[in-house]
């Protein structure tokens, strides 16, 4: 959760300076998650000064969870976001329910030789 110390109310614009100092993502990352994702949207006054909505610093917090603490890509976050699972990663994936045949027999060989390393 963004941590405003500027004793401003909780629904109260911010600034994207404000957003950035209380997220730790810089202000040119913002503008450039502004550009690919086309939800988030901060509104623009004279001179393009953006202020954030608190819906857009909620916004904001978790395409950083999604990017930068789970890994995601920007595409993956983006399909992550719209609540439509990324369709490469999932053509990657085995089937649920069954075992992949390549990796099993790699699997089974290190279990040999963990238990062959525990019992000597």
């Amino acid at each position: 959760m963004a941590d405003f110390s500027d004793h401003k109310e909780e629904g109260a614009l911010r600034t994207i300076g404000e957003v950035a100092t209380a997220t730790g993502i810089k202000t040119h990352v913002l503008r450039y998650w502004e550009q690919q994702f086309p939800q988030l949207k901060p509104l623009k006054r004279s001179g393009g000064r953006r202020y954030y909505r608190p819906d857009d610093v909620a916004l904001v917090e978790r395409i950083d969870q999604l990017v930068n603490r789970e890994g995601y890509t920007l595409k993956g976050a983006k399909a992550a976001l719209r609540g439509v699972p990324d369709q490469q990663a999932v053509a990657q994936a085995p089937a649920e329910g069954t075992p992949s045949h390549d990796i099993l027999p790699q699997l089974k060989s290190i279990r040999d030789t963990l238990r062959a390393a525990l019992s000597a």
